[in-house]
This record gives structure tokens, sequence and C-alpha cells, in this order.
């Protein structure tokens, strides 16, 4: 089955990769996944290549980041380590689910990069009209089994009712609702009680834009396991930053690098 996009969409007129941004599991004390965040070719954050998308060239840029993400990550993982890498996916851009996967299936096959080490996560700040459409794409992408997410979850248009509505496997708390948390009751018990509604749906947590070890202790503390900032790594261009991993001690949490 073929899609309209996959015909009518122009191609890209520059050139564009990626940046890796480490997303650190608590639990287990590891690095659990790398995002794959699009860059211009001097480094340009992605507000920048993104305003240099037109609209006739959504589908052909969704599909390009897809491959582009997978095929680095093939090179950059370490062989033998179990790593997950999230990609980020325009639901608006994406015409017929099982035609629109078939760029990204031929790359993985292509990089032997295993399908369930793919996790592709939409930001709650796109406003989905068609429901029913996006429930498609991430049955889609189940099959596969690929891993969804919901990205900046607290901070866009349909809040609570998306877990109703599309229950994914993971979701990731917007940074606004993270961002002093330590000093903040309210934003502490926001937290807790999404934490709580995920876990009684069987949805991990992920909290993103740590900034601060306060931060990171008060979430960790509040049960969420998953974490994302510049508090563990700054994004690296076509490459995998060290990680700032925390390390229990007896009287204090210490820091140590881990090599990417």
């Amino acid at each position: 089955m073929a899609c309209d996009g996959c015909t009518t969409s122009s191609r890209l007129d520059f050139d564009f990769s990626m940046a890796f941004q480490p997303i650190y599991d608590a639990a287990a004390g590891r690095v659990w996944g790398y995002e794959a965040l699009v860059r211009g070719m001097a480094g340009e954050g992605a507000y920048d290549v993104l305003g240099r998308v037109l609209p006739e060239q959504k589908y052909r840029f969704d599909q390009d980041c897809r491959v582009k993400a997978i095929e680095l990550a093939a090179r950059l993982f370490p062989a033998g380590m179990d790593l997950m890498l999230s990609i980020n996916f325009m639901p608006n851009a994406v015409y017929e689910p099982a035609a629109c996967l078939r760029a990204t299936l031929l790359a993985a096959g292509r990089a032997n990069f295993p399908l369930s080490s793919i996790m592709f996560e939409f930001t709650e700040n796109e406003e989905v009209t068609d429901t029913a459409h996006l429930t498609n794409i991430i049955t889609e992408y189940r099959k596969h089994g690929f891993t969804t997410a919901i990205d900046d979850f607290g901070a866009g248009h349909a809040g609570l009712g998306l877990l109703v509505d599309f229950q994914p496997d993971l979701i990731k708390i917007d940074m606004k609702l993270i961002r002093g948390i330590d000093a903040s009751p309210a934003r502490q018990a926001v937290v807790a009680g999404i934490v709580a509604i995920a876990s009684n749906l069987n949805i991990s947590v992920l909290a993103e834009g740590i900034e601060t070890e306060a931060e990171y202790l008060v979430l960790r503390a509040t049960g969420v396991r998953l974490f994302q900032g510049y508090w563990f790594a700054k994004p690296a261009f076509e490459q995998l930053p060290a990680v700032r991993i925390p390390v229990a001690t007896a009287d204090k949490q210490g820091l140590a690098a881990f090599p990417g």
C-alpha cells in the first residue's frame, strides 16, 4: 500500500545530522539509551533546522530523520550493549502507517539494528486532531516491536487524555514541571500524581530537562526511574557524550564519569 506523501513530498534542499543525548536508568545504574536530536551541519539547533522545512517537505524530513538516526546509532552504539534509540516523529507527517514505515524498516535492516531497540516519541505539543489516525500509527508501530512514548507530557494540548486514548509504553515529563521541583511542593505533588497514574497503567516515566542534583534526588525519591538532561550530559553532535553517573555512597551522592 502506498501513501500520498511517498510520491508527492518534496526532497530537502539542505543537509542535517543528529546529536545524541543519554537517558539514564537510575534503578539499573547505567545508560538506558540515547535520544537522537536533529541538528544543522554546523551544530544549529532543532528549531533552526525545523524552520527550514517547508510544508511540502514535512513527510520527507520525517523519513530522513529516522534513517539518519538509525544509521548513526548503528555506527556509534558499542557492540553488545543493550541500548535504546529514541527517535522523534511527527504524527501529522505520517500518511499511511504501514507504508510510511518502509524506509525505517529498510534502514534498520541495512544497519542490522534491532527494531526492539527503537523508541518513537511524539510530542504532546503537536496537536493531533485525528485521534483515530494516531491510534493506527501506534498500533502499527507496536506490531513491529517498537516502543512508543509521549514527549513533553504535561505541557501540551491533551494531557491525561492521551494516556486514556493511547496508553504509550513511556511518558516523558516536560521540563517545565521539573525545573526547580526540589523547592516546589506543587510541582512535587503533580509529578507524584503522574507517576502514580503511570504506574497503574503500566507506563514507564522519564523526567527530562534535569539540570541539578537536587532535582534528580527529589524525582528519584518520587519513584521516577529514567532521567535525561544537561546534568547528566549535553547532546553531542554525531557522537555519544561522556555521561555523569550518580554513585550512591554512605554519606552523599557522588558522581562518576561514564564514557558514552
